[in-house]
């Protein structure tokens, strides 16, 4: 199976190149992979490019999963990613799926600084650092 790069999902997810967008469809009519890297990427994009909320983020991430012709890289992992990311948006879908990640792996807790993330069950927060008091 192909895989595909960033800026096919973008288009994909936004349409606003309507040349690209019909290659980019045209290029995963025969099946295409989506890394999560490559999806962790397509959210910043979608945010940071083109201003999307976390509720617009999470309906593109859903269509992502349920397109026909995209095959994300363990589905069931950024699912429970897109749950945990809907029920606390201000994580940021990248949190939430590296938690998720680490979680469905069974290396838990996930050591973070971030406290926000740390209030997630499995996320652990570091209190203190190495050579401080």
């Amino acid at each position: 199976m192909r895989a595909v790069d960033t800026n096919v999902l973008v288009r994909l997810a936004v349409g606003d190149e309507p040349r690209e967008e019909a290659a980019a469809r045209v290029f995963v009519q025969a099946g295409a992979w989506v890394s999560h890297l490559v999806l962790v990427e397509a959210t910043w994009v979608l945010s940071s490019v083109y201003d999307l909320g976390p509720a617009e983020i999470a309906s593109a991430v859903e269509v992502l999963l349920k397109h026909q012709h995209l095959t994300l890289q363990d589905a069931e992992v950024v699912e429970g990613a897109l749950a945990l990311f809907r029920e606390r948006p201000a994580l940021g879908f990248s949190d939430c799926l590296v938690l998720e990640v680490a979680r469905r792996a069974g290396h838990v807790p996930l050591g973070t600084f971030d406290r926000g993330l740390a209030q997630v069950e499995g996320a652990e927060r570091i209190t203190q650092r190495p050579g401080r008091s």
